[in-house]
């Protein structure tokens, strides 16, 4: 018999919510999506409203189910696919004590520099903490975004709010409290505030982290797994969700953990490449792996037989969107003009962003010359560096709009593909790179990412829904629909494959060397301007 259920893909800026049923396959029903702000603030805070996911998720689920005339006594559960490492100090009752601060929140300077670049250092960082941290988390909260810091900065510059916390949550872990009145975390969001014991036979908070990083281990809630039923729907969120009371509800996981797994990958050294908002390439591996250099680790994922190596570009998709609002323009007036001229006849062009992958079509290889850097918000990985930003690199009097746009594609993949050689210094990824996210729904940035990285690119169906998909993996595992995690490649399957330009790759693999010379370049410039 089919199983519906529901999975939210909490992302950045907008949440997606999806009704899938499961059989002997994963299968999409109906979607709806809903946006929220992020505030950028001039000190590098990035914060949001937690009740603005919390609204989403209300709206977007009753939408999704009388659209499509389901019955709440259809869903069997519910479940979360979010953005990690967010900070969500919440009082009792579990409401915000201030607005959530983001993952992308770089405001933390001074507290990162007191809390782990003292004394003795080892590149940047002391010796000491260096050492327990790996001993004990296989992991070091080295930069200015990890949430550790980013409570530091809540503890010195708002003691009245900091007075008030009664948990430390994540995102999903503020709709699981809001849903069910339970504070918990799962393992791998756990993990990602870097003070959990990933020890043989521990899988808890670190007294020892946090007492020499002074956090008070009593904020941090009760640790579960992903396929955990970690609680059931309360009557007054119910009503709010159009949901049946008792409903049950699954811990889910972070973004960094179910993509993957939504990509139908769960075997050691497989290698997905994500392009969302944010971008990463990640590989499952069996033991825990740090490269403190290159700012990778093995984090905990929604198996608890194996991790995940990831390297994060904080700005991906973001360029593209960046693109479209301030570069695009002219291009944008010309889709809606034709748009409203054949109205009534067949177009193809479904979306601007299919027009701007239209008109950029015939730019060969290397946009002749023009060279984009994606770090629009800093970098994280292969480099921890929070004043770095994008630039356009040798433009000339014919450069043109579509070259431009081009190469932010190209930039893109370019760090991508650095993030790549950078994972292989540890461990061994697979010659067939799944590629997911909503950048995997154009068929020239997948061709734009083979040639680059000179690898065999395969998608699925719906990539930008394979968020959900991972989520939707988890509750079926905790309703016994299937026996483990490790079955889900039976479940996602190929549905095109693109191989390299050799031409082409030739071409990027000379430009590549220029684009990794940029960051050095022009290191103390990026500091000089962005303090």
């Amino acid at each position: 018999m089919e199983t519906y259920v529901i999975a939210y893909d909490v992302g950045t800026t907008g949440i997606k919510t999806c009704i899938f049923e499961i059989s002997e396959t994963i299968k999409l029903i109906a979607s709806a999506i809903e946006g929220y702000d992020l505030y950028v603030l001039e000190n590098g805070g990035v914060e949001q409203e937690p009740y603005d996911w919390w609204n989403a998720m209300c709206s977007t689920t009753n939408k999704i189910l009388n659209d499509n005339y389901i019955s709440a006594d259809k869903i069997q559960g519910i479940s979360f696919c979010a953005q990690m490492q967010g900070l969500v100090l919440v009082n009792r009752d579990g409401e915000p004590v201030r607005r959530a601060m983001s993952y992308m929140d770089n405001r933390a300077n001074k507290e990162l520099k007191d809390g782990l670049a003292t004394g003795i250092c080892v590149s940047g960082m002391n010796v000491r903490k260096l050492i327990k941290s790996i001993k004990i988390s296989g992991a070091v909260a080295a930069s200015v975004k990890d949430p550790v810091w980013k409570y530091k900065w809540v503890q010195y510059n708002e003691p009245n709010n900091f007075k008030e916390v009664y948990k430390w949550l994540d995102v999903k872990e503020f709709l699981i409290c809001k849903s069910t009145g339970e504070f918990v975390m799962t393992e791998d969001s756990a993990f990602a505030t870097m003070l959990f014991d990933t020890r043989k036979g521990r899988k808890c908070f670190s007294k020892e982290i946090c007492e020499m990083f002074g956090v008070d281990i009593k904020h941090l809630p009760r640790v579960v797994k992903s396929i955990d039923m970690v609680g059931r729907i309360t009557q007054e969120a119910a009503k709010k969700l159009g949901l049946k009371e008792g409903t049950p509800v699954f811990g889910g996981g972070g973004d960094a953990s179910l993509i993957g797994l939504g990509a139908g990958l769960a075997e050691v050294n497989s290698t997905h490449i994500y392009l969302g908002t944010s971008g990463w390439v990640s590989t499952v591996v069996s033991n825990q792996k740090l490269d403190v250099n290159n700012m990778i680790a093995a984090i905990v994922g929604a198996s608890n037989k194996n991790f995940n190596y990831f390297a994060e570009l904080e700005t991906a998709g973001k360029c593209l969107e960046w693109v479209k609002d301030h570069l695009a323009l002219d291009e944008i007036n010309v889709y809606l003009e034709k748009k409203q001229i054949h109205e009534s006849q067949e177009t193809v062009y479904t979306s601007l962003y299919d027009y701007m992958m239209y008109a950029i079509k015939d730019v060969p290889a290397g946009s002749n010359g023009v060279i984009f850097t994606p770090w629009l918000h800093g970098n994280r990985c292969p480099f921890e560096d929070h004043k770095a930003r994008g630039m356009f690199f040798n433009i000339s009097l014919e450069t043109g709009k579509t070259e431009l746009i081009h190469s932010v594609i190209e930039g893109v993949c370019y760090h991508l593909r650095w993030q790549l050689e950078s994972c292989e210094r540890k461990v061994k990824t697979s010659k067939k790179i799944r590629f997911v996210g909503g950048g995997a729904l154009a068929p020239i940035t997948c061709q734009i990412l083979s040639d680059v990285l000179g690898r065999e690119i395969e998608t699925v169906d719906n990539p930008q829904n394979i968020g959900s998909v991972g989520a939707a993996v988890v509750i079926a595992v905790g309703l016994n629909i299937i026996d483990k995690i490790e079955d889900v490649k039976k479940l996602i399957k190929v549905k095109k494959r693109y191989i390299p330009n050799k031409n082409n790759t030739l071409i990027y693999d000379k430009y590549f060397i220029e684009f990794k010379s940029l960051y050095k370049n022009n290191k103390k410039s990026f500091n000089v301007l962005n303090t």
